[in-house]
C-alpha cells in the first residue's frame, strides 16, 4: 500500500497509509490530514489513488503546491516524489512492486484503463475529485470508451465508475461521471490529450458522442449508448 510521510525541518510528524481514494489535505479539521499552519489552505490538495497509482492536486490554494521543487496544479505521483506545502513536507513511497512484476504489467497492460467510485471527504470539490453518488448520475445516459489503435484496439470499456483513468504513467487523463455529463480532464503529461484532433486545456472538457480522443499516442472513441 503506497503511503505518505509528512516532516517538517527534517523531523518525521507521521506516516499516512493511502487506504482511501481520497485523501483531502488543509488546515480545517475536516480534512484527513489535517496541517494547522496558516500557510496552509482551508482545502489545499488532495491525494487521489486508483489501484495502485496516485495522483496529487493543489485545491486552488493560496500559497500553491510543490513537487520536486515546481509548482503543481496536478501531478502523476511517482515513488519517491516529495510534496512540499509550505514549510511541511510529504514523501510519496509507492507499494513495493518487483522489477519482473513491473516488466510483465507493463507488457501486458501498456495503455491502462482504470475506474474507482470516489466519495468525497469534505471540502472543496473538484471536476476530477468531486463527490457524487448513483442518485445524482442515475439519469445519465450509459457511456463506453472503444479504443480505434494500439494492441488493445476494439476493447470498450464501459463507463460505469465515478472516475476512469487513461494513459500510462507519464502521461494520464480522467474521464469523470458528473450529474451534467461526462468530462474528460488533464492530470498528468507535458503533452494534453487531444479531442476531435484539438489538444485540451487544464480545464474539464464535456464529451459528446462519437468525440474522438487521443492520448499517449491511442486513439479511441467516446461513445453514448441510447
Amino acid at each position: 500500500m503506497a503511503k505518505l510521510i509528512l516532516s517538517m525541518d527534517g523531523l518525521v510528524l507521521k506516516e499516512i497509509p493511502l487506504r482511501k481514494e481520497r485523501v483531502s489535505i488543509g488546515r480545517k479539521a475536516h480534512n484527513d490530514i489535517q496541517i494547522d499552519n496558516m500557510a496552509i489552505s482551508g482545502e489545499h490538495a488532495a491525494v487521489v489513488t486508483i489501484l495502485n497509482d496516485s495522483f496529487l492536486e493543489d485545491l486552488n490554494s493560496t500559497n500553491g503546491t510543490l513537487v520536486n521543487g515546481q509548482s503543481v496544479r496536478k501531478h502523476f505521483l511517482k515513488d519517491g516524489d516529495v510534496i512540499e506545502l509550505g514549510k511541511y513536507k510529504m514523501k510519496y513511497l509507492a507499494e513495493a512492486v518487483s522489477p519482473v512484476e513491473e516488466a510483465e504489467a507493463e507488457r501486458s497492460a501498456p495503455f491502462r484503463f482504470e475506474s474507482v467510485s470516489v466519495v468525497g471527504s469534505g471540502g472543496a470539490a473538484t471536476p476530477s475529485t468531486a463527490s457524487l453518488t448513483g442518485v445524482e448520475t442515475a439519469n445519465l445516459p450509459a457511456a463506453a470508451i472503444r479504443l480505434l489503435s494500439g494492441s488493445n484496439a476494439g476493447h470498450q470499456l464501459q463507463l460505469t465508475k465515478t472516475l476512469t483513468s487513461l494513459g500510462r504513467p507519464g502521461q494520464v487523463a480522467v474521464i469523470a461521471r458528473r450529474p451534467q455529463g461526462y468530462f474528460l480532464s488533464h492530470v498528468e503529461g507535458a503533452g494534453f490529450p487531444l479531442l476531435n484532433g484539438q489538444a485540451i486545456d487544464s480545464s474539464a472538457r464535456r464529451l459528446e458522442n462519437h468525440d474522438l480522443i487521443e492520448i499517449a499516442g491511442v486513439k479511441m472513441e467516446f461513445v453514448l449508448k441510447t
